[in-house]
């Protein structure tokens, strides 16, 4: 399938507002992929997917996970934001037959991050965070970063998800926590 089929594909099941942040992220993942030497095919793909389950009412999803014997752990029971990348890699997998681990894991991992995160998980975790309809304080900053260093972009995006829920009061994904510390070892020192 070229990409126009999956943009149809995912069109029914999102808002006017999410299909065209799923465009935005699309565009973006192209784009960072480019300058970065990751297969602009794989990230255009995992791009326009990564949202697919995003606006299915929480009931519905969980029934879905049910159907695809995912079980979640107390941190994703009690973070209803991570749903939709745990059920989208799922139903992308089991209903699109997409059959390629890497679009795969970086739907799958594009909300919390995960340690030893390929280039195209990092493709796509940043791709989100600074789409062109992104607009949240400090987004300027990220997207000259991400420009530099995909590797400073990851860093300073993991960090800001965890100042954001730990701000909050809510629990931080481990696979999170595991993303900040490789992305420091291997940023900041260089390990």
């Amino acid at each position: 399938m070229d990409i126009n089929e999956y943009k149809k594909i995912i069109k029914p099941f999102l808002s006017e507002k999410r299909y065209h942040h799923s465009l935005c992220v699309y565009e973006e993942a192209v784009s960072l992929a480019k300058k970065y030497g990751v297969n602009e095919e794989k990230a255009g793909l995992a791009g326009i997917l990564h949202d697919i389950m995003k606006d299915i009412p929480p009931a519905e999803q969980l029934k879905m996970m049910t159907q695809f014997d995912i079980i979640l752990s107390d941190v994703e029971r009690s973070a209803q934001k991570l749903w939709h990348a745990i059920l989208g890699a799922a139903y992308i997998e089991n209903k699109l037959n997409i059959t390629d681990v890497e679009v795969i894991n970086a739907v799958r991992y594009h909300t919390t991050g995960r340690a030893n995160m390929t280039m195209l998980d990092k493709v796509l975790f940043i791709a989100d965070f600074i789409s062109a309809d992104r607009d949240f304080d400090g987004v300027e900053d990220l997207r000259k970063t991400a420009q530099i260093s995909l590797e400073q972009a990851m860093l300073e995006g993991v960090t800001y998800t965890i100042k954001d829920l730990a701000g909050s009061y809510k629990p931080i994904h481990p696979d999170t926590i595991s993303a900040y510390n490789q992305a420091v070892l291997k940023y900041k020192l260089n390990i």
